[in-house]
């Protein structure tokens, strides 16, 4: 393992050319608003481009998708994406098929298998697949292995979780001969020799420094509610506040659909998503949001898991979480990318007991509101009122 300072590469104002990219691969970025490498780019493309085996870390929202990308695309290499979940890649999928004009194709359990044989024949660019999946395509030689010369794994400690590592350590054997790289907000020290012990090459570590994107990045705001005044403590907050886009969680699955019945009655355009969500209303409602025909969302943190939705510009949890992780991987959902976002707080006072504990424990800032005459204003003075 060859592990990287990010010293190597300096902070200072460099252009994808400058990290070894044609002018044909960066004129895909213009219509998209994107400029300059971010901070993980800088670091990675370089290496990919050098062929090296590479495992890089960095936070959520940062460009990891599109620093594997984007060398992937210019070696003209036909490339395979494992991620734990079909969610996260469909929307790698669309990520490379619709930003990047590359062809690409999902490869997942719960559709059918024959299907997605069939797809395979037009020798794709890009193949997102769960690991279960692509290595039973694999054994139907149903995909021609050595015509993908990339192999990488999105959320690497994820696919090395007990649960899906006997499936990712196959998907790795069956692509020894591949480019290995590997990306996640975190890598465990246990990720790492674990990936070790099946990669083939010596491995390039990359970790980025914290961008402290929940420090730095979002505004952390609690609203305090009585348990049964929380659904209209909601509506009143959506009144009061421009929110382009927001996505409202709840730890209580059964909470969602009820949550997002009251707020609709309200003439405020509302959808749900539940693990009793079928296959085809989950992807219906997940587009729906994407394209800004629904504005507000609502949904439970296992039902939100490898959901990456560009825009959204607010997230309201209507509890706070036990654990501090979930707490983080709720209010990531906002400011990506190099973007800004609130996170709201709806909460009683068990849950402002334990919002006190996160705000301690993540080292941030949370600024106490309250809604008044269809205003949100600081509680420190009335009169003061506030945009977010």
């Amino acid at each position: 393992m060859i592990q990287h300072s990010q010293n190597e590469i300096q902070n200072e104002e460099i252009d994808f050319s400058s990290l070894g990219l044609d002018s044909n691969i960066t004129e895909k970025l213009k219509p998209l608003g994107i400029e300059k490498p971010m901070a993980v780019q800088k670091e990675v493309i370089p290496l990919i481009l050098q062929k090296k085996d590479v495992a890089f870390q960095s936070e959520t929202g940062t460009g990891k998708t599109l620093a594997y990308l984007l060398p992937a695309s210019q070696m003209n290499a036909r490339i395979i994406v494992i991620s734990p979940t079909a969610e996260l890649g469909a929307q790698i999928k669309r990520y490379a098929k619709e930003k990047l004009g590359l062809s690409s194709v999902l490869a997942a359990g719960g559709s059918p298998i024959q299907r997605q044989a069939e797809s395979l024949k037009e020798k794709p660019a890009v193949v997102c697949a769960t690991a279960a999946r692509i290595v039973e395509l694999s054994r139907l030689k149903k995909l021609k292995v050595r015509d993908f010369s990339i192999l990488v794994l999105d959320e690497l400690d994820r696919l090395l979780s007990p649960e899906l590592r006997d499936s990712t350590e196959e998907a790795i054997k069956t692509f020894s001969h591949a480019q290995l790289i590997s990306c996640s907000a975190t890598i465990p020290k246990k990720s790492l020799e674990l990936l070790s012990r099946f990669s083939q090459k010596k491995i390039e570590l990359i970790r980025l420094p914290q961008e402290n994107v929940l420090q730095k990045r979002i505004f952390h705001i609690a609203i305090f509610s009585q348990t049964r005044d929380k659904i209209d403590t909601l509506r009143r907050f959506l009144s009061a506040v421009k929110v382009e886009k927001a996505l409202i969680f709840t730890a209580k699955s059964a909470d969602v659909h009820l949550i997002a019945e009251k707020i609709s009655r309200k003439n405020i355009i509302c959808a749900s998503l539940s693990a009793k969500s079928g296959k085809v209303e989950r992807k219906s409602t997940i587009d729906r949001f994407r394209s800004g025909k629904i504005r507000f969302l609502v949904t439970s943190d296992l039902t939100s898991r490898g959901m990456d939705i560009d825009g959204i510009t607010h997230v309201i949890q209507m509890d706070t979480p036990e654990d501090a992780d979930f707490f983080v991987h709720r209010a990531g959902r906002t400011a990506r990318a190099g973007k800004t976002g609130t996170n709201v707080v709806i909460g009683n006072a068990k849950d402002m007991i334990r919002l006190s504990t996160i705000e301690k424990k993540l080292k941030i800032a949370i600024h106490p509101r309250e809604i008044r005459g269809g205003k949100l204003i600081k509680i420190e003075d009335g009169n003061e009122t506030i945009n977010v």
